[in-house]
């Protein structure tokens, strides 16, 4: 299969790995890279393994059984655990909108010299409607081309005097020197593996099956499996490798220009962006600028939409960006309510950054019940029949949870 036959077919884990680089993430790189230099993009290369398992878990479920992870995890676990965790998920996801709208209207604002808040409404207005009315077999196709823009990072590092042995040294030698580095380590694996990206690429393969006609779930069409795994793998792979790329670049990009200049105060996305500009000059500045933008546009609609299929998965309503909204009421009134309560936060008095701190709790709480249950479905023959997760994936998905369980019990260990 040639490389254009292969991009081709590049999709829910392409645009699930680009999301994954959203601003709230770019915030954390940035306060990474401008804090600590090169010395913490070690936690990249040990999270590229432990986030390729736990995406080709959640795809694989998706794809084998045609339903959700929300869903499927109603068949493991009390139905009461698995609406609170979906209740949880909905709050986190929901600062998170409200984090990655302000960060987009404040990149706007610092570019043109308006006002952030009202780029932040017309934003989620404009972000509201393709969601609302662009339906899935071309949204999807949208969101693909929005990954395009993470390449802006990547040309950042060309921008500026990158110290390649320095990077390489930080990229595979293990380091905790500096005051907070623990807190930012836990930091990086909480934006890194996220509960919303689990929902969201099973979400889509069962979306996906619905719109290709000959695709049905392997539990019912055997002979799509090879093809349909080999998919999943190659377009899971090179999703994850684009968003860890795209971090490093970024960890790069800030540690030399603002660590080197000695600004190590780096409070959002749109702060690292205005420091570079006297530091790396206006393209590196512009560059930025746009990143923050671009991937906001793509990371609000998987937010925003994890947290309506995750409530009609386990409600049994309709949940499908196919859908007109009058067939799927329940699944965009989620999604319209998310996007509210995110633009309320953006013009309320609560701090950006202490927002994005409750979020990172919640996440780490929610997270490891739902990757343990998720390591339960994808391995359990009576769900997922001959189609159990291979002892690789198992190990590294495992692996990922242990991971996830120490960060959200250091998160509150860790003094302040």
């Amino acid at each position: 299969m040639g490389l254009f036959d292969r991009l081709k077919r590049l999709g829910p884990g392409l645009v699930t790995g680009a999301a994954d680089d959203d601003p709230s993430g770019i915030a954390t790189y940035s306060q990474a890279g401008a804090q600590f230099g090169t010395s913490l993009m070690w936690t990249m290369t040990l999270a590229y393994p432990l986030m390729v398992a736990v995406q080709l878990a959640s795809a694989r479920v998706g794809r084998v059984t045609g339903y959700g992870l929300g869903r499927n995890l109603k068949e493991i676990m009390p139905r009461w655990l698995v609406i609170a965790i979906v209740l949880l998920l909905f709050v986190a996801n929901t600062i998170n909108v409200g984090a990655d709208l302000a960060a987009m209207g404040e990149s706007v604002a610092l570019v043109t010299g308006g006002g952030k808040h009202i780029f932040t409404v017309i934003l989620a207005i404009f972000s509201l409607i393709l969601q609302l009315y662009i339906p899935y077999h071309r949204y999807s196709t949208v969101l693909k081309w929005l990954t395009l823009v993470l390449f802006a990072y990547v040309a950042l590092i060309f921008m500026i005097d990158v110290n390649w042995k320095a990077a390489l040294h930080g990229l595979i030698i293990p380091s905790l020197s500096g005051s907070g580095a623990l807190t930012t380590i836990v930091a990086i694996f909480g934006t890194t593996i996220s509960p919303y990206l689990f929902f969201w690429q099973a979400a889509q393969e069962v979306e996906e099956i619905d719109q290709v006609e000959k695709r049905e779930p392997l539990v019912e069409a055997r002979r799509q499996a090879d093809d349909a795994l080999n998919r999943i793998n190659w377009d899971t792979f090179a999703g994850m490798a684009l968003s860890d790329i795209v971090a490093l670049a970024i960890m790069l990009g800030t540690a030399f220009t603002l660590h080197t200049a000695g600004k190590t105060d780096i409070q959002s996305a749109a702060d690292a962006a205005q420091a570079l500009k006297p530091i790396a000059g206006n393209l590196a500045f512009a560059t930025f600028s746009l990143g923050i933008l671009g991937t906001g546009l793509l990371a609000v609609p998987v937010l925003a939409g994890a947290s309506g299929y995750a409530v009609c998965e386990i409600g049994g309503w309709n949940a499908s960006l196919e859908h007109k909204p009058h067939r799927a009421k329940t699944f965009y009134a989620v999604i319209a309510l998310g996007m509210l309560f995110g633009v309320a936060i953006d013009w309320s008095p609560i701090n950006p950054m202490k927002a994005l701190f409750w979020s990172a709790v919640i996440n780490g709480i929610a997270a490891v019940p739902i990757l343990i249950g998720l390591m339960i479905v994808v391995s359990k023959p009576s769900i997922m029949e001959e189609f159990v997760a291979p002892p690789l994936l198992k190990l590294f998905g495992w692996l990922a949870t242990a991971v996830m369980a120490a960060a959200a019990i250091a998160m509150f260990a860790l003094p302040g």
